[in-house]
């Protein structure tokens, strides 16, 4: 055979060989990104800022999207028979790092996942869901981030805007624990501050007009706490057609529920929530253990008014929230 005609097919082969294996590389490095499965319990504005705030994390950690770290994104859409069923796929595609947003999504991962890292994100009350052992060192496979809501500032903002309010009605949902968690500490607050508190709770978004239609029926409250409630968040309409229509206020604990009608909120950014939860995973990616990373809260509220919904139902903001507040409008306005 011509020696031209030999090296030729010996310099292909090796041309071919090397493109070989850069292929194989490639596909090697492929299924080397990790893999964040994302379980959100509901959709609704404040989980879905949630959402958006973890891509925003993990990115300006150095996880881009898509190339750096893939997403597995699951909406629950509120069914409790689908979370076993997510968390399960999660657990079979051997995710680096499983993230619940909500309390019903973090505890259904948590129970299914106990070999990798699980991450919750707006868990009110993680130890009495027992998804740690303590704040400090949560002590398994899990950590987060939770929303506690600053109720104390709640408190004094609606005894500021209402200085006449005796009485508060809570309404909230009873299956949801971190709802029922905030909603207990609120009423306790409230008592001692020597306020009636009238406690009302629904089973599923079913019962919200009924039971928000008896709250505020024959002026029986002076306003309402609605605390964080992925329930009540989904069926917010409901609720303040009935408080709108009765003229009694809703304050949330939640910035897109002031949107949706309430009146105001000293309000975690749900955003920023989702930031340090995106930033907490992109650690964990990098080696950092459940076990010893503090589980860790947003530090102080932001006063949110929704200007248009409290000149509705005739209330003055004072110069010293004036000062301080964001404003917004509500939905459609």
């Amino acid at each position: 055979m011509n020696k031209k005609i030999v090296g030729t097919v010996i310099g292909l082969g090796v041309i071919l060989a090397i493109a070989a294996g850069q292929s194989v590389i490639e596909k090697k490095q492929a299924n080397q990104v990790p893999t964040v499965g994302v379980m959100q319990f509901m959709a609704h504005p404040a989980l879905n800022q949630i959402y958006q705030g973890i891509r925003i994390g993990l990115e300006d950690n150095g996880y881009r999207i898509g190339r750096d770290v893939k997403i597995d994104f699951q909406n629950a859409q509120g069914d409790q028979s689908n979370l076993k069923t997510m968390a399960s796929r999660f657990e079979s595609e051997h995710t680096a790092v499983a993230v619940g947003i909500a309390t019903p999504a973090a505890v259904a991962i948590a129970n299914t996942i106990h070999d990798r890292p699980v991450v919750f994100s707006a868990s009110t009350n993680p130890v009495s869901a027992k998804l740690v052992k303590n704040y400090a060192r949560p002590g398994k496979n899990v950590t987060g981030v939770s929303d506690q809501a600053p109720l104390e500032q709640q408190l004094k903002m609606m005894r500021t805007l209402l200085p006449q309010m005796q009485t508060i009605g809570v309404i909230y949902t009873s299956s949801d624990d971190s709802a029922t968690t905030e909603a207990t500490k609120f009423q306790h607050l409230a008592q001692q501050a020597g306020l009636t508190v009238k406690m009302y709770s629904i089973a599923s978004s079913n019962d919200l007009n009924q039971t928000s239609l008896q709250m505020v029926a024959g002026h029986n409250v002076d306003a309402v706490f609605v605390p964080t409630d992925n329930t009540i968040a989904g069926a917010m309409s409901t609720l303040i057609k009935n408080t709108d229509a009765a003229k009694v206020p809703v304050f949330p604990t939640v910035d897109t529920m002031v949107k949706q009608g309430g009146v105001a909120s000293e309000s975690i950014n749900q955003k920023a929530i989702g930031i340090a939860t995106g930033k907490m995973v992109a650690k964990i990616l990098d080696g950092a253990e459940p076990a010893t990373t503090p589980v860790d809260f947003m530090k102080t509220g932001d006063l949110i008014i929704n200007r248009a919904q409290a000149e509705k139902l005739g209330i003055t903001i004072p110069d010293t929230l004036d000062q301080r507040a964001h404003y917004i409008e509500s939905i459609g306005k």
